[in-house]
């Protein structure tokens, strides 16, 4: 019987020592489908440099901005059609 496979996480924040095993992490992160979000960061422990990388699924990310789409088109409807008009009163 096979094991379970564990779904991917949508976010990770790779950190560790900058060496060639931690873009061994990334590279390997990025060949099974995440993509780069945002800058490197990188600090000095006073022995090593700590490098972090944060990855994320665009699957995950498009889906995220779908589900937000359709919840603002939905508020647009409300507000058009003068549904609960007091709720959103002093929201921007």
């Amino acid at each position: 019987m096979s094991e379970p496979t564990e779904e991917k996480l949508s976010y990770r924040l790779i950190t560790g020592p900058d060496t060639r095993e931690f873009c061994e992490r990334i590279s390997t992160a990025l060949a099974e489908g995440y993509v780069l979000h945002g800058s490197p960061a990188a600090t000095f422990n006073g022995t090593d440099v700590i490098v972090a990388q944060a990855i994320i699924l665009p699957a995950a990310v498009a889906s995220a901005d779908a589900a937000v789409a359709i919840a603002v088109d939905e508020l647009d409807s409300q507000l058009e059609n003068g549904e609960d008009a007091e709720a959103f009163e002093g929201h921007a």
